[in-house]
């Protein structure tokens, strides 16, 4: 009897656990791009809903029978997914995994309305199982990303000498990963090549996606046009070889770094492919490896590299899974305020924000610390409604998924999970952006000033943060300082900052 394959649009590889469980001429694969989702950045859709078609047509190509739902006749995604089951009258519905809480709600939701059996595959998207991950978890209060990166490298031998010891002699080389933009003048200011991925080189399906999606969603942000990451395995391919090739050697160095001249500077880009199975996370750490094996990259970018992909990658969506589904209200400190209009125009006088805003308009990306030093440091600090800002992380990034920015908005960047994966707030006044990047250079706010109308906003709001949380991290070794610094400023400074902060809070 043949069974349904339900493929998610987040899954497009061939080393899918049902599709290899599957039977080529007995079996039939159902994609569907549903219109019922919320938000989205065009370029985000049309990446999306293009990898999807390119992938149907590699199954069909391949000798699969595809039943693909397409955007203009697939209102809501279980609607779609009924009518397929009513159709065709599968035996079972195989499917991988689910990487998101939302899709596993709709399967079990349409297994009792369908009445009909799920098989469940694992995931191949990622190193460590669900239940591994609950099990390194089972009984703490707070988690330590190191403590699993360090456990899954000796578990997988990534970067171990044969003793056991990790290659180098330490774990970790961020210390050396941390160059400033002074340490960037004094090298040369280098900068990498322009990246293949941005050339927007479409092909005839891509085409006809930008028409459909600027067709079907004309109030989401960005322009469909201008989508530019490769929606084939082959260009997810190309996009890894160059970074490895190109970027790698430096990405270590400059990681950190903040331009407004060259946003993306030296960092990979495949977290997009990545996040929809174009790519799998071993094959992009095996290259990185081979690149230092062979002499062309250094250790400390090698390992940078790899603790993003098995360290980083694999902890927040442990977390996600074993946090779900009442992580996605975590409000640990309390923030309400709503959203700032210019989140979605760049309409600030802060030039940091302006830039980074733009970038993400533009494009649908901003690297891993203009997203948590600029962005998710302003809504700290500013007390936005973590719900309201994970919702516009989620609908702005081309490499957005549930299980992608639950921890890294609400847990990292908000500290809205009280302290579960990070150890303290990562709250940052100017000083930071100031040594980091070059944002400051062209912004009326002046970094060095704490108080009165040209001093910079971060400033304000970094101090009447602690001022406001005071007494819940006076306790914590690595906040207490600040708390207490705060707390010996003389009273009449502590409150100008109090009202000016106010102030400007008042007129976001």
């Amino acid at each position: 009897m043949k069974n349904t394959i339900l493929i998610f649009g987040d899954q497009l590889t061939l080393h899918h656990s049902a599709l290899d469980a599957g039977v080529c001429g007995r079996d039939v694969i159902l994609l569907i791009e549903a219109r019922d989702s919320a938000r989205a950045h065009k370029i985000k859709r049309v990446f999306q809903f293009s990898a999807m078609r390119e992938f149907a047509h590699e199954l069909s190509e391949g000798g699969w029978d595809v039943d693909y739902h397409r955007m203009a006749d697939a209102p809501n995604f279980r609607d779609s997914l009924l009518d397929h089951l009513t159709q065709h009258r599968p035996h079972a519905l195989c499917v991988m995994e689910p990487n998101n809480w939302s899709q596993l709600q709709i399967l079990n939701d349409v297994a009792t309305a369908g009445r009909i059996p799920v098989e469940t595959f694992p995931t191949c998207q990622f190193v460590t199982s669900r239940e591994a991950f609950a099990s390194f978890a089972k009984g703490k209060k707070r988690l330590v990303m190191e403590a699993h990166y360090r456990q899954t490298r000796q578990r997988l031998g990534i970067l171990m000498e044969d003793d056991g010891q990790p290659v180098g002699g330490l774990w970790n080389y961020d210390a050396d990963n941390r160059k400033s933009v002074r340490d960037w003048k004094k090298d040369g200011a280098p900068t990498p090549p322009r990246p293949v991925t941005l050339e927007r080189i479409h092909s005839p399906i891509v085409e006809d996606v930008i028409q459909e999606v600027s067709r079907w969603f004309p109030e989401d942000a960005g322009r469909a046009e201008d989508c530019w990451l490769p929606t084939t395995r082959a260009g997810a391919l190309a996009t890894l070889q160059q970074f490895v090739e190109q970027r790698l050697p430096l990405f270590g160095d400059y990681q950190d770094l903040m331009l407004q001249d060259s946003p993306t500077m030296f960092h990979s880009m495949i977290g997009g492919s990545l996040n929809l199975g174009l790519l799998l996370p071993m094959e992009c750490v095996e290259s990185a490896i081979q690149a230092f094996r062979e002499g062309k990259a250094p250790l400390a970018a090698v390992e940078g590299f790899t603790r993003q992909i098995i360290g980083w990658r694999e902890f927040v969506n442990g977390v996600y899974w074993v946090k779900m589904p009442d992580y996605i209200s975590s409000n640990a400190l309390g923030a309400s305020r709503p959203l700032p209009a210019f989140f979605y125009t760049g309409d600030t006088a802060m030039h940091c924000l302006s830039s980074v805003i733009g970038e993400v308009r533009d494009t649908a990306f901003n690297h891993h610390i203009q997203r948590l030093m600029i962005l998710g440091n302003f809504l700290l600090l500013a007390g936005i409604s973590p719900k309201a800002a994970h919702d516009w992380f989620l609908e702005m990034y081309i490499d957005a998924h549930e299980w992608v920015m639950a921890a890294n908005v609400l847990g990292m960047a908000l500290h809205a999970d009280g302290g579960f994966m990070a150890t303290k707030p990562y709250a940052a006044s100017a000083a930071y952006i100031s040594k980091m990047s070059n944002y400051c250079s062209g912004c009326r706010f002046d970094p060095n000033k704490k108080i009165g109308p040209d001093a910079c906003p971060f400033n304000l709001l970094y101090w009447d943060f602690y001022d406001r949380h005071a007494d819940r991290f006076a306790s914590n070794p690595r906040t207490s300082m600040m708390v207490s610094s705060w707390r010996k400023r003389a009273a009449p400074e502590r409150q100008a900052i109090r009202h000016e902060a106010a102030q400007f809070l008042e007129n976001l």
